[in-house]
């Protein structure tokens, strides 16, 4: 949280309070009407930033659940390597490896690559080399395809599963059903 309100402030307040006054000899009516009304919410961000903000208010709960990295609709993360990442939420597209503790895949999400995982929840689609070392939750929306290991799993009706599947994660030894 230090870390993101003086990152958060900063980007939100320099608009409204260093620029917009100093610039405000051409349209300054306009820009203190539309600088005010989000100049306000920023005056005290221990208070009202968290509750007016989305993300500041979003903040707690990260730390709740450990290390959280969400990648964002029409974003694209390529070519990584995901470490120490306690919950993965994808809405946008990833192609990396990773081994962590969460992966929650939204339905316009996708994820490409290798992933070792406790829980995964896909409701968008999942290509490659997937171990869940606890349990594997595809929804109506969700699409598994590639070398899968799992050792429970939930299947709505509608969610899709193809490729190689096998009961039990490399820890287990391999067990088959």
């Amino acid at each position: 949280m230090a870390l993101q309100g003086p990152f958060f402030g900063k980007r939100d307040n320099e608009p409204a309070t260093p620029t917009r006054p100093a610039g405000g000899t051409h349209g300054g009516a306009s820009s203190l009407g539309s600088a005010g009304g989000s100049a306000q919410p920023f005056a005290s961000p221990a208070s009202a930033g968290a509750a007016a903000n989305p993300l500041a208010a979003a903040a707690p709960t990260p730390s709740e659940s450990g290390a959280k990295l969400t990648v964002g609709p029409n974003i694209k993360l390529k070519g990584v390597e995901i470490t120490d990442c306690d919950t993965l939420v994808v809405e946008g597209t990833v192609e990396a490896t990773m081994n962590s503790r969460v992966i929650q895949i939204a339905e316009q999400g996708a994820f490409k690559g290798s992933a070792e995982i406790d829980i995964a929840e896909v409701r968008g689609s999942f290509d490659g080399n997937l171990t869940v070392r606890q349990k594997l939750v595809i929804f109506s929306t969700g699409k598994v395809t590639g070398k899968l290991r799992y050792g429970k799993i939930v299947i709505e009706e509608g969610g899709q599963l193809s490729g190689e599947i096998t009961f039990g994660t490399d820890k287990d030894g391999g067990k088959s059903a």
